[in-house]
C-alpha cells in the first residue's frame, strides 16, 4: 500500500529506522470477525459541519473526517455481511443508564454536559448507532465504559465462543478506543487488521501516527480494497454460512 498516511509526519531518522527494520504484515486468518467501534451520533452530530462548530454542539464529534469515513465503514459492513462473517459492534453507555460514569467523566463527579440542558440531551443521544452502521438482528452489541471494547465487556468470550481468529476493526477514534482495542485484541492472541479509511479521529496527525504505531506493533492497517479482497479469500474455506448459523445462535 503506497503513500501512506503516517509518512508526512515520519522525521528523517524515523524514515532511515525502518528501513533496517523487515517489512510488517499480518494476514487475515481462517476466521475472521469485524470488530465496529464507536460509530455512533455523537462522532458525528446530526449533520456535517466543520469541526469546530460541529465541537460546540457535540463535544465528541470528529467533524468532517467521521462524514467521510461513514460510507467506507458502510461498504466494509456490507462485504462482511455479505461474505456471512460475524460482526460486532461497540458502543458506550450513558450514566442515565446505569449510574456509572465513564472513564472520560471529570473528577468532580458531574458528567459533560450535565449542567448545560442542551449538552446533556445530546449526550444522552450520543451512543445511538448512526442509523447507515446499525446493528443487523443477529449481530452482536457491546457496551463499554473504557476506551477498550474489552474492558468490561463480554466482548472477549463472545470472540472465543465462535473461533474467531482474527479481527478487523473499523470506528473512531483512532487514537483512542480503536487504538485501545487494537492493543488489547494483540495481547489476548488475535491477529488485527485495521481498515484506514475506515477508522477516523479528530485530528489529524494523531490519526497518522497511531496508524503508525499499530502498523509497526500490533497488526497491519490495509486499504479498504485490501480488506475486502482479503476477507473475501477466506470466506470460501470459513463456509460462511455455518459462520452465520453460530453466531446468530451466540
Amino acid at each position: 500500500m503506497a503513500g501512506r498516511v503516517w509518512e508526512a509526519f515520519l522525521t528523517e531518522q524515523d524514515q532511515r529506522s525502518l528501513e533496517l527494520l523487515p517489512p510488517r504484515g499480518e494476514h487475515v486468518g481462517e476466521r475472521p470477525a469485524l470488530l465496529v467501534i464507536d460509530v455512533y451520533r455523537g462522532a458525528f452530530g446530526d449533520e456535517p459541519l466543520p469541526l469546530l462548530e460541529s465541537i460546540r454542539r457535540w463535544p465528541s464529534s470528529c467533524g468532517p473526517t467521521a462524514w467521510q469515513a461513514l460510507p467506507r465503514i458502510v461498504q466494509l459492513l456490507e462485504t462482511v455481511r455479505t461474505l456471512g462473517l460475524p460482526v460486532v459492534h461497540a458502543t458506550g453507555c450513558d450514566v442515565s443508564e446505569i449510574g456509572i460514569e465513564r472513564w472520560s467523566a471529570p473528577p468532580d463527579g458531574r458528567g459533560h454536559g450535565q449542567r448545560d440542558p442542551e449538552l446533556a440531551a445530546a449526550r444522552r443521544r450520543g451512543y445511538e448507532f448512526m442509523p447507515e452502521v446499525a446493528p443487523a438482528p443477529g449481530e452482536a452489541v457491546v457496551r463499554k465504559l473504557a476506551p477498550s471494547a474489552f474492558s468490561g465487556t463480554s466482548l472477549l468470550p463472545h470472540l472465543v465462543s465462535i473461533g474467531a481468529d482474527t479481527l478487523v476493526v473499523a470506528g473512531e477514534a483512532t487514537s483512542g478506543c480503536v487504538r485501545a482495542s487494537v492493543v488489547d485484541a494483540r495481547a489476548f492472541g488475535f491477529r488485527v487488521i485495521v481498515v484506514e479509511e475506515c477508522v477516523f479521529d479528530r485530528h489529524e496527525a494523531a490519526h497518522a501516527i497511531n496508524l503508525f504505531d499499530m502498523h509497526q506493533k500490533y497488526g497491519s492497517v490495509v486499504s479498504l480494497a485490501e480488506a475486502c479482497e482479503a476477507l473475501a479469500a477466506v470466506a470460501p474455506r470459513n463456509d460462511g454460512h455455518a459462520i452465520a448459523a453460530d453466531h446468530d445462535q451466540s
